[in-house]
């Protein structure tokens, strides 16, 4: 007798997450996930409790794609504070469009859900603490430090919302140049 094979538990995050970054929360629904992944909505209970369950392993692989992995990436090749961060913008250069909306869509969620609004808060946090250890390599100042964190995050987040001409340079010229700046 053959053994049904089950839909693994991470197909069915990514396949939420997709869903989440497409139209946020109220996309992530076990039907339409099950129909993108061609299966019955039966192997979802197999592996989860209910949608929250499934909302909230979703946060969970965020987070981990997002910090854990990202930082473990950047410090798995080693070197000083600066080539550190010259990485991690380039890692957020590369950023692919779909983490940008699953990005996106966890913080217009966090305006509506407070539990949410903890974990970006959590999330941020985790970024900013990393961030201040590499920048703090390099500088003494703690206020300075803490600047230069600050724009470097709202670079990363808000620079794909910003639509403007450069004066004659790309986009990815200026974020260069930005870069320059912060690790003077």
């Amino acid at each position: 007798m053959a053994t049904k094979t089950r839909t693994p538990r991470g197909r069915w995050i990514e396949e939420g997450l997709r869903a989440l970054g497409r139209g946020g929360p109220d996309a992530v629904r076990i039907e339409p996930l099950a129909r993108a992944l061609g299966v019955s909505k039966g192997g979802f209970y197999w592996h989860f409790d209910g949608r929250q369950a499934l909302l909230q392993e979703m946060l969970d692989a965020w987070e981990r794609t997002m910090v854990d992995e990202v930082a473990d990436a950047i410090d798995v090749e080693g070197g000083d504070a600066k080539s550190r961060l010259r990485r991690l913008f380039a890692m957020g250069a590369a950023a692919g469009a779909e983490l940008f909306k699953v990005e996106l869509a966890i913080r217009n969620w966090a305006w509506h859900d407070k539990a949410v609004a903890r974990r970006l808060r959590q999330v941020d946090n985790r970024r900013m603490d990393y961030m201040r250890d590499l920048f703090g390599e390099f500088s003494k100042d703690d206020g300075d430090i803490e600047a230069r964190c600050l724009l470097a995050l709202s670079l990363f987040i808000g620079a794909p919302f910003i639509k403007v001409d450069h004066r004659g340079r790309s986009r990815a010229e200026v974020v260069e140049l930005a870069l320059e700046q912060l690790l003077a």
